[in-house]
């Protein structure tokens, strides 16, 4: 039984890190091809849209949906405000805090800029039903959980 198990255990190992490593390489590929044809690195463009569907963001809040260390997003926006994309201020009650908003040349980027998923996978995943369009959603978010480094706190939740 317990051969049985670490069988099929290895096997969903084997599957996952196959789809995992398509993934990873379509988005290379497609990350290479954005880097050649713009100005802008698809983190960048990524660090333009979230700030755009936010309106406005702190710093510490952006680095969190972008999946980046304080330190890492702290040079990508110096290098997209000295492009004049987009704009920090201070907060007035906090100083340490950071608010986050684009300028009108970092709308006009996002508008003229690629899409930073390949054209034909956004049109393939539109075609799809909605049932199936939530559920590849809800798996892409989930599997991203699970391969996340678990910190201290969420350990502890678990084993108990």
């Amino acid at each position: 039984m317990a051969e049985s198990k670490s069988t099929t255990r290895n096997a969903h190992a084997l599957s996952m890190l196959q789809a995992l490593r398509r993934l990873q390489q379509a988005a290379d590929v497609h990350s290479k091809s954005l880097g050649r044809d713009g100005e802008l690195t698809p983190l960048q463009v990524l660090i333009l849209q979230v700030v755009a569907l936010e309106g406005e963001i702190t710093a510490g809040q952006l680095a969190g949906q972008v999946a980046l260390s304080q330190s890492s997003l702290s040079g990508a926006l110096a290098r997209l405000e000295s492009q004049r994309l987009l704009t920090r201020r201070r907060d007035a009650d906090d100083r340490r805090k950071q608010w986050l908003s684009l300028n009108d040349a970092g709308y006009e980027a996002l508008r003229d800029g690629p899409e930073l998923l390949p054209e034909h996978a956004l049109e393939r995943f539109a075609g799809l039903p909605e049932w199936e369009q939530h559920t590849i959603l809800a798996g892409l978010l989930r599997a991203a959980e699970l391969f996340e480094t678990p910190t201290t706190a969420s350990v502890e939740e678990a084993e108990s």
